[in-house]
């Protein structure tokens, strides 16, 4: 029987396994398939030696977004465990000053329990477009977030704000990687993207065409059918 290798799937703020049903579904035949909780820790650290303690001796990574700023911490703690990496509408650069401070306001009002109120603020900039009249996508996104609650909302703003940066890593990434974004991403556009696949050694750069951040959501099909062939390459 054909080794199917472990693949570790991870989320984005305020997501959960929902963010990959339509790849976790579809990929088994090709991967053991898992996706990490990322609401527990405040810390990427802490948050990367919880992802490593339950991984396999050597695994396939793929993060999204936040997951992405994560996948750098866990290379940089063991790169020799992570066969093939995909980065997904994510970054390497630090927070920007506008950032940091959109950060601090949106942390302000999930301290007073106001998380449906941040989640509408986001959504222009998660979303294409076109899609914020989309009610079954939209309402994803709030019910993911209303199960990574409070504490979760908190715990991830802390980690990104004290995410360093990774810029300087990528040239020694020396696994099969694909970067992957939205071509209308408003939140970590296509140019940062055209930046970490350029510093990475052999990285490929994939846009999906008519989508926003949420490419997993948003181009569902897309997606699977890209990370299929990067398992494979």
């Amino acid at each position: 029987m054909t080794r199917r290798p472990p693949l570790v799937l991870l989320p984005g703020h305020m997501a959960d396994e929902g963010l990959w049903a339509h790849p976790a579904r579809h990929l088994g035949d090709l991967a053991e398939v898992t996706v990490a909780d990322l609401s527990r820790h405040d810390g990427l650290p802490a948050m990367a030696e919880a992802v490593l303690a339950a991984a396999p001796s050597r695994f396939a990574l793929a993060g999204f977004s936040m997951g992405g700023y994560l996948a750098f911490e866990i290379l940089r703690r063991a790169p020799e465990r992570v066969e093939r990496l995909a980065l997904l509408d994510t970054s390497a650069r630090p927070d920007a000053p506008e950032q940091r401070e959109r950060r601090h306001r949106f942390m302000a009002m999930g301290e007073r329990g106001e998380l449906d109120a941040v989640m509408r603020a986001y959504m222009p900039i998660f979303v294409h477009p076109d899609r914020l009249a989309d009610a079954p996508l939209v309402d994803g996104l709030m019910a993911m977030a209303r199960r990574i609650g409070r504490d979760g909302f908190l715990n991830q703003q802390k980690a990104m704000l004290g995410r360093p940066d990774s810029r300087g890593d990528l040239a020694a990434i020396a696994v099969p990687t694909l970067v992957l974004c939205g071509r209308q991403d408003a939140l970590t556009p296509l140019a940062v993207h055209e930046e970490m696949a350029a510093g990475i050694p052999g990285g490929r750069l994939v846009v999906v065409e008519d989508s926003g951040h949420m490419t997993p959501l948003e181009r569902p099909q897309a997606v699977t059918a890209v990370l299929r062939y990067w398992l494979q390459v």
